[in-house]
């Protein structure tokens, strides 16, 4: 099968499942049926789409399959700022309550913490990828870590508020959010489309990169970037995903087999919608609402992690 057929089926199969999940058992309310599934579907194909081309740049500049984005540590640290908010400020104030401030507020703190950190490990000669990554895994260590220390001290009725937080949802999208997020997906996808075009090269490694004339520190720099956008505006959309990433870029990639970028992110954002929506159904219609599209992805993620591990180590 031609990769060109392999996205066509893709892109029907992701069109079956969004068709099905919007009219299935739509009955006489569809005047508000459609709206609220519509909105769904927009944060899934948002969500989807951010993890997807995040994860197949940060494994392209990693040049590893196995490590996600959340290895830096933005997960925990989404954890942290929802908890901290609650402990300090209660689960009443304005920043709960109006999800926009807390929404914007998520995005720049995690977009801070990343524009930091990068400028931190950057600045000296000899610090790479590798190093932000080491750095990374330790501060998301110490994230979690205050994170479960100020739960364990809040009040019991406020704690499930926070945990609530821990696990990614589809349900009451709110507009504004959505609205909101459209449009930081959209600027981020317009800041990446001049360096898009090196993703290719990226992927033979840094030496043949800077061989073949790429400026390495500049796009690696911009595209960290990016990808930490990405990853903020689907974090704090609707929560942590944390194996969706590894298990999208990695179907994508034994299922399309190639090294080109274009193609390759195009497939794994419709991968990454289906086992969305598909898994959206499965919660909605199967478990009739006992459990989080996160905890079935995270599940299987899990698996397939292994299975990746396991792999690798027999080929070592």
């Amino acid at each position: 099968m031609s990769l060109k057929a392999k996205l066509t089926v893709l892109a029907i199969v992701a069109a079956l499942f969004v068709c099905f999940f919007m009219f299935q058992g739509i009955g006489s309310n569809w005047d508000y049926v459609l709206p609220s599934r519509g909105k769904k579907v927009l944060a899934m194909v948002v969500t989807g789409a951010s993890i997807a081309i995040a994860t197949i740049i940060f494994q392209t500049l990693t040049n590893n399959r196995i490590l996600t984005p959340s290895i830096i540590g933005l997960d925990s640290l989404y954890m942290l700022i929802q908890t901290v908010i609650i402990f300090v400020l209660g689960s009443q104030s304005l920043t709960m309550i109006d999800k926009n401030i807390n929404f914007l507020l998520t995005v720049t703190i995690m977009m801070g913490f990343a524009f930091l950190l990068y400028q931190f490990l950057f600045r000296g000669e000899g610090r790479n990828i590798y190093f932000l990554l080491l750095i990374g895994l330790i501060f998301g260590t110490f994230f979690e870590s205050l994170s479960s220390f100020m739960q364990v001290l809040i009040d019991p009725n406020e704690f499930q508020i926070v945990q609530d937080q821990m696990f990614a949802s589809f349900n009451n999208i709110h507009t504004e959010l959505l609205v909101l997020s459209i449009a930081g997906f959209g600027v981020t996808l317009w800041y990446l489309k001049p360096f898009a075009k090196y993703l290719d090269v990226l992927s033979l490694g840094k030496e043949h990169a800077v061989s073949l004339g790429v400026s390495y520190d500049y796009v690696v720099n911009r595209l960290l970037l990016i990808v930490v956008v990405l990853i903020s505006i689907s974090t704090a959309l609707v929560g942590p995903i944390t194996f969706l990433g590894l298990l999208v870029a990695n179907v994508g990639h034994e299922f399309l087999k190639t090294y080109r970028h274009k193609s390759l992110i195009t497939g794994t954002i419709l991968i990454s919608v289906i086992a969305l929506v598909g898994g959206q159904v499965i919660v909605e219609r199967l478990f009739t609402f006992t459990t989080t599209l996160s905890v079935i992805i995270n599940f299987i993620g899990g698996v397939y992690f292994l299975y990746l591990l396991l792999k690798e180590n027999k080929t070592w």
